[in-house]
């Protein structure tokens, strides 16, 4: 079986959990959480605070409820995984489906222009595949109507705009560390945000809102009488993942080269194959999470049916999330969502797919789109 993606782990990640099992002894959340997290805001090139958590659901939760009220909107693209959605209505909030670009798959800011209410206060753009498509648009478009942005940076960890990295600017970026993320903590996530309530608010809530405890626990000490100003979850890292992700960390330059250059052969190899169309990315400054290709005259699911009798799996990225039952409501209508998802269809890509691998991969689909 050809894997559409996995977790690239080997001894030293092993090892990193030995250590704290062996030597450290405490499990939860301790100077191993402090010190992925100051290597993350190193990472990312040292702007603002950054905030683990124990998913990137718990990044979006916390990030959202950190700048809403009951009852307020988000805009948010509904072709993105129910997770987004998912973690607006945690947070109190109503999300508000919106329709995309067919070309890049991201948020079309026009149609969400025409979404805005009175009641709107968050534009969360999703950055799918990796790509952040304009940035500097959709900044401009929460500036004219007053609106916080989330930036739902799930897939695009490493992943550059303008020479920055993705976190290193704007107002809050959520990703996620989960096993088959760019890299993993095992699960995880992390808020990244410089507006300093945002960051204390986020701290406290991922320790049942108890005030101040990230510093009790980072030096080593439990908060024995303490208070609580707001509603807060156990979402806090533990040790041993924050273990994990500072391991994988050291990875990324290599995770970063091999996703591109897997990403770069599918480009040239299938990039003018009849039948398919590829979405544009940049891989000088993209570090892909997914491959998607968009599968023309209905032959998506024939093609992923001929995939799996080669034993190569391949993905949906992703099933409409207006199309959901939970939130489904009548008359949202999101028509290009619709029809993206009608031809999408992911193909491998992680660190340890092969050349070889990738070859069969990329022939198997040249051969079915060969035949009529």
């Amino acid at each position: 079986m050809i894997r559409l993606a996995k977790s690239v782990v080997d001894i030293k990640e092993a090892q990193a959990l030995s250590g704290v099992i062996l030597d450290d002894g405490y499990l939860g959340m301790g100077q191993e959480v402090r010190l992925f997290e100051d290597e993350l805001k190193g990472f990312l090139g040292g702007r603002g605070a950054v905030i683990c958590v124990n998913s990137g659901t718990a990044a979006l939760h916390l990030a959202v409820m950190a700048v809403v009220k009951p009852g307020d909107e988000v805009l948010v693209p509904s072709f993105t995984f129910v997770a987004s959605f998912q973690a607006i209505t945690a947070a109190g909030a109503v999300p508000v489906a919106c329709d995309i670009d067919p070309k890049t798959l991201l948020l079309d800011l026009k149609d969400a222009a025409r979404r805005i209410t009175r009641r709107t206060k968050v534009i969360m753009p999703v950055h799918y595949a990796g790509a952040v498509g304009d940035l500097k648009a959709v900044y401009s478009f929460a500036r004219k109507y007053k609106l916080r942005v989330v930036e739902d940076a799930a897939h695009a960890f490493g992943t550059t705009y303008q020479g920055k990295k993705v976190g290193s600017f704007g107002d809050i970026a959520c990703f996620s560390f989960d096993g088959i993320k760019n890299i993993t903590s095992g699960e995880g996530g992390a808020v990244v945000t410089a507006d300093k309530k945002v960051r204390e608010f986020v701290k406290d809530a991922r320790l049942l809102g108890v005030h101040k405890d990230t510093d009790k626990r980072f030096s080593g000490q439990r908060s024995w009488e303490f208070e609580v100003y707001h509603q807060g979850y156990r979402y806090h890292m533990s040790n041993l993942f924050a273990a994990i992700g500072r391991t994988q960390l050291k990875k990324m330059p290599k995770f970063s080269r091999s996703r591109q250059a897997l990403a770069s052969r599918y480009q040239k190899e299938l990039g003018c194959v009849d039948g398919l169309d590829l979405t544009p990315m940049d891989l000088s400054v993209v570090v892909p999470h997914i491959f998607p290709i968009l599968v023309k005259n209905g032959r998506r699911d024939g093609l992923r049916v001929f995939l799996a009798e080669r034993g190569i799996e391949s993905g949906i990225h992703y099933y409409p999330s207006h199309r959901l039952k939970f939130f489904s409501k009548p008359g949202v209508k999101c028509p290009r969502v619709d029809e993206v998802y009608a031809k999408v269809l992911s193909l491998p890509l992680h660190p340890d797919l092969t050349r070889v691998q990738q070859r069969t991969v990329i022939e198997t689909v040249k051969e079915f789109l060969s035949h009529g």
